[in-house]
């Protein structure tokens, strides 16, 4: 939660039950009183319905994140024929990687962006080199061009989750923080189940891959239309101090009767001129190094427990079930989605740390089932089972916690002052990360087998319950201010 003040303004609203923040919150009248002395004080909580719009919009840049990674699965091989490059397996990982590493800039960079343009414009920035990028690799006759649209992509992929989450947990109303977080998570899995819908004609279709680029053009320049009809973060505002705009954009997410409250709030906490200050050296040791630790640990545990590499090996597990991929890619997908939906549900009832634990330790019994379907005392008829039952299970539970609580707990527990950087530090982190396994599975696979790579991610999951359990602060019905108080020490 923001530590800062940035997110502080929907923190102190104290949280009801989530068992009632779609029913109880809907028409309830909030009013402001001022005490005694003086002082504003908040009774209830504003309405959930108010931010709804512009999350929506905002979540726009996750449908396009989760598109973009599904988008050359199924046209890959009509791509390759049609730019000349079929059979040139570097040809063919240059057009995957080079959209990584597009990712890994934007993200690097998505922390000063989002400081020093603001949250709206960094949504903004982020769609126009996915539309460029999309437009050049759907018109592209070659190799090269394809690789600078990708790489434009990649830009604005890497650009996308932090700002989202940032924006997201910036605008959101403390009781439903957790809800609304997992929204990113659920377009993420719409634009990855998308992509892979409509990515099927490209077998049997000439040209049809470029219609799939095409098309990814739309959404992106929703993107940066609606977004400027939504609401700036008022706290990004106040820590620029334009206060006044602050409470026109306050008015807008919640309601006239919590403004002065929430302003108040985030004066006492935020500091003007404080944010153009902070230096990459500060995340990295002091008194700001635990919570950007823990960041840092989360994204690498997220990628170091196989998800990338179950998702890549799951097309052989059920390929050899006698399943077509095509269907196999969709089943994967719905199960993804489905996970991410009850999370969402679950994620301001239980809350995140337990999500967090629920979820390594399913994707380690998972994993354990795939370790026993490569063992030789497992009969030959279970096999089929254990893999494809082990392959669900764990997707399933990566989409419980391990999936959408890690970006939403990092924009809760960072201080306000260093909440965008911090961010983009982690990010790069889950990049890399994602890079060198991705980088080493295969290689690992074929001189270790299965049985033993699978053997190491169920012991980085359950180290990851481990870690979790020690160093996650439950976020659940606390204040930004409690949890900063807890991680960050005053001295």
């Amino acid at each position: 939660m923001r530590g800062g003040g940035l997110a502080d303004a929907y923190s102190m609203y104290k949280r009801a039950s989530t068992k009632d923040q779609f029913t109880d919150y809907e028409d309830r009248e909030e009013n402001l009183d001022r005490t005694e002395n003086g002082v504003w004080k908040e009774i209830g909580n504003p309405s959930w319905k108010r931010p709804l719009p512009h999350i929506l919009v905002a979540i726009i840049s996750s449908l396009l994140f989760g598109y973009h990674l599904g988008v050359v699965n199924d046209t890959l091989e009509s791509m390759s024929l049609d730019l000349d490059f079929s059979g040139s397996t570097l040809a063919e990982g240059l057009v995957v990687s080079t959209c990584l590493g597009g990712a890994l800039l934007g993200s690097i960079f998505s922390g000063w962006i989002a400081d020093g343009v603001g949250r709206r414009r960094g949504f903004q920035l982020c769609a126009l080199p996915m539309i460029i990028g999309a437009s050049m690799s759907a018109a592209t006759s070659t190799l090269g061009v394809m690789l600078l649209g990708r790489l434009f992509v990649g830009i604005g992929m890497g650009l996308g989750p932090a700002v989202a989450a940032l924006y997201v947990a910036e605008v959101s109303p403390a009781f439903v923080r957790g809800t609304y977080g997992s929204f990113t998570q659920i377009a993420t899995c719409l634009g990855l189940l998308g992509s892979l819908l409509i990515g099927i004609p490209a077998k049997d279709t000439a040209g049809w891959w470029r219609v799939c680029f095409w098309i990814s053009t739309i959404p992106a320049a929703l993107l940066a239309v609606l977004m400027e009809f939504c609401a700036e973060s008022p706290h990004w505002l106040v820590k620029r101090g334009r206060i006044d705009l602050a409470e026109e954009e306050l008015e807008k997410l919640m309601g006239a009767s919590h403004v002065k409250y929430a302003i108040a709030e985030m004066s006492k906490t935020d500091k003007g001129d404080e944010v153009d200050n902070v230096r990459f050296g500060e995340l990295l040791y002091g008194r700001h190094f635990k919570v950007v630790f823990i960041g840092s640990a989360l994204f690498a545990l997220q990628q170091l427990s196989g998800i990338n590499a179950v998702f890549y090996f799951s097309s052989t597990v059920f390929k050899k079930a006698g399943v077509p991929t095509d269907t196999a890619n969709t089943c994967v997908g719905i199960v993804n989605l489905t996970g991410s939906i009850i999370a969402m549900m679950l994620m301001d009832r239980l809350g995140r740390k337990v999500l967090l634990i629920g979820s390594f330790l399913g994707m380690a019994v998972a994993t354990g089932l795939q370790v026993a379907a490569a063992s030789s005392f497992v009969p030959s008829f279970a096999v089929l089972y254990l893999s494809v039952g082990g392959t669900l299970l764990y997707v399933l539970a990566f989409s419980l916690g391990a999936g959408p609580v890690p970006s939403l707990l990092l924009s809760e527990i960072f201080p306000g002052r260093i909440r965008a950087k911090a961010m983009a530090l982690c990010m790069a982190a889950h990049w890399v990360i994602n890079f060198l396994v991705g980088l080493l599975f295969l290689p690992m696979l074929e001189h270790l087998g299965p049985q033993i790579v699978y053997a190491v991610f169920a012991g980085f999951c359950l180290f990851a319950v481990a870690f979790v359990k020690k160093n996650v602060v439950e976020t659940k019905g606390k204040t930004l201010q409690e949890i900063e108080f807890a991680l960050l020490p005053s001295h």
